[in-house]
């Protein structure tokens, strides 16, 4: 007898959705675009990172480079490498301004 009440135990079970099944997956994460890393394109974005703060003529922050630039951040902060690395840029804060 034992045996049958596991057995409608476990019926009863397999007929009622688990709680843990009805919850909603998390969305998945969106990917960040992958950026080239070579010479040629972080030197475009160097490029594009100049011109975006002689534009501006005041300090900037990354967000607002990216912005006006038209490229990601993660493109920024490779370019503004670039440009710290040749002495082109000043930093004041957590902004950044042409030397």
């Amino acid at each position: 007898m034992a045996e049958k009440k596991t057995t409608k135990k476990v019926a009863a079970e397999a007929a009622e959705p688990k709680k843990a099944t009805a919850k909603k997956a998390a969305a998945p994460k969106k990917a960040a675009a992958a950026v080239a890393v070579n010479a040629e394109n972080v030197g475009f974005k160097a490029g594009d990172v100049y011109q975006a703060l002689a534009a501006a003529e005041k300090p900037l922050g990354v967000k607002e480079i990216a912005k006006a630039a038209k490229i990601s951040e993660e493109e920024t902060l490779l370019g503004l490498g670039w440009l710290f690395k040749e002495g082109k840029l000043v930093a004041t804060d957590d902004k950044v301004t042409l030397a």
